[in-house]
């Protein structure tokens, strides 16, 4: 989605930033009438914010681990949270955050602990212990998932790393776009060409025309292929482990996860060291030869 950030009030005048509010309402006074004055960008994020503070008490009181009633709500605000959420933000590629998993993985244990037949005191911890910490981006570390609720944890990084794939393929097409156009501009200005200056050029046209993603550092196309083909790889394994059904070691899947957020850095970048470590990462990812009930 590409939209002007910079939004004015036609009533009061007001301006604030879109990226912000995830509104075109004026936070001023609520009048929907309002422009954008600033160039379009390439945006897919929705200010969002997780508060399970009700459903942590409605647990609490609750005399077992998951009450009878709440559960569908405490999965459907996690689900809309998720929803809510993307990984470009103001044309800028974002790392793949730790609320963004944690809200992943929550949902998917609450999921899979309703399918126990005899939950541990372990289990049981173990979700108390996401459902505490979920909304600061606070999970266990992967030697505390229980054996019962690692396919939570595998499920959770396809699912974040696919999204997040998704938008930063969205936003090297962008990149790649933007450094056609700029290559185009130079070797118009190099040659003199002047022909496009006969003629009044819309003020719209322009604006899609302009750059809708930044990054950092020099030659920004050098990093295209590498992250495409490195964002392939990281897809086959992202594949194999949904195919198992999430049930790999906790190990293997926050890999998956930790190579997609080094990618994400090397991406906004160019950093080399970010694509070698993504490289090692997705290899540590590898569960081609792995029985599922290794540890």
């Amino acid at each position: 989605m590409k939209v002007r950030g910079e939004r004015e009030c036609q009533s009061c005048g007001t301006r604030w930033s879109y990226y912000e509010t995830g509104s075109v309402a004026c936070p001023s006074c609520g009048d929907l009438r309002s422009v954008g004055v600033d160039a379009r960008t390439a945006h897919t994020d929705t200010s969002a914010s997780l508060d399970l503070a009700a459903h942590r008490e409605r647990f609490g009181d609750a005399p077992e681990t998951l009450p009878r009633s709440g559960t569908d709500d405490l999965q459907s605000d996690l689900r809309e949270y998720c929803r809510k959420r993307g990984f470009i933000d103001g044309g800028r590629l974002a790392p793949l955050d730790e609320t963004y998993l944690a809200a992943r993985e929550l949902l998917e244990a609450v999921d899979c602990f309703e399918r126990l037949r005899d939950p541990t005191d372990a289990d049981r911890e173990y979700l108390l212990a996401l459902l505490a910490g979920a909304d600061d981006g606070d999970r266990p570390p992967a030697d505390e998932v229980p054996t019962a609720l690692r396919e939570a944890r595998g499920m959770a990084a396809v699912r974040a790393v696919e999204a997040y794939r998704s938008d930063a393929l969205d936003f090297l097409d962008e990149l790649e776009a933007g450094t056609d156009r700029n290559d185009a501009d130079r070797d118009n200005a190099e040659s003199g060409d002047t022909e496009s200056n006969d003629a009044e050029i819309d003020q719209t046209e322009s604006d899609e025309d302009a750059p809708t993603v930044t990054v950092d550092g020099e030659n920004p196309e050098a990093r295209i292929g590498p992250a495409r083909d490195a964002f392939e790889r990281l897809r086959d394994r992202v594949t194999r482990v949904d195919a198992l059904g999430g049930d790999v070691p906790p190990a293997a899947a926050d890999a998956l996860v930790e190579a997609a957020d080094a990618l994400g850095a090397y991406v906004r970048t160019g950093d080399e060291t970010a694509l070698t470590n993504a490289d090692d990462l997705i290899d540590d990812a590898s569960v081609d030869d792995l029985d599922p009930t290794d540890g």
